[in-house]
């Protein structure tokens, strides 16, 4: 499959995104790429500003964490003729200008999911996030044999197939790793591509000893459960 012939979408799970989420949309728009928005019980003003920017939005009325609005941005998407979907951040810190490499390097290898890889480059990186997402990394590698430099990015694009046949359950971070583990399983071939991350003034959704203690009881539990 060509890229131009690859029917996509956007998903953009936000919480108080405010700020950021309009001149994204209006971005995406201009491109001509659908795009979903699942506002994930903001108490700013995200919802409307998505909405009049031209996404789809969905709106949880109270917030439910990361992963359970990934999974519902995928059961609307799921109901669409799209061939594959592609996940970014709300908070600018993914450049609308890398989807073409996501296309490119899914069409080149025609792996079922490509994932953005922030470790070639990481000096703008905070220290911390580059220990946990190392450390991430490699216990993923342990469970699945499946080697992804950077498991945490959440900026990937993901074919209709693998939505169809992997299961999610995760409502927090460690979505990005159950896809990763549960893909791999399964036998989809998943690819990394480099891009860059920006990084503002913004203070992270995630916190490095909670969520990194939330990932540890998660893979115990998936290996348990073999």
């Amino acid at each position: 499959m060509g890229i131009m012939e690859m029917n996509f979408c956007v998903l953009i799970p936000s919480f108080n995104e405010a700020n950021t989420i309009g001149g994204l949309v209006i971005d995406l728009n201009r491109r001509g790429i659908t795009t979903y928005v699942v506002d994930d019980g903001s108490t700013d003003k995200t919802f409307s500003i998505a909405r009049d920017a031209g996404a789809i939005v969905v709106k949880h009325s109270v917030n439910r964490g990361k992963g359970a609005a990934i999974r519902e941005g995928f059961r609307h998407i799921l109901k669409k003729g799209f061939d594959a979907v592609l996940v970014m951040d709300g908070d600018n810190q993914h450049e609308v200008n890398s989807i073409n490499d996501f296309l490119l390097k899914m069409n080149e290898t025609g792996a079922d999911i490509i994932i953005g890889n922030r470790m070639i480059d990481a000096s703008a990186m905070p220290y911390i996030r580059k220990i946990t997402n190392s450390f991430m990394s490699w216990l993923i590698y342990r469970v699945s044999s499946q080697k992804v430099p950077d498991s945490q990015c959440g900026f990937r694009l993901i074919k209709r197939g693998v939505l169809e046949n992997v299961s999610l359950e995760s409502d927090n971070f460690q979505i990005e790793s159950e896809l990763i583990i549960k893909a791999a399983r399964k036998g989809f071939r998943i690819e990394s591509v480099p891009i860059r991350a920006i990084y503002g003034d913004e203070k992270s959704k995630i916190n490095p000893i909670t969520d990194t203690f939330r990932f540890v009881i998660f893979i115990i539990k998936m290996v348990l459960k073999e």
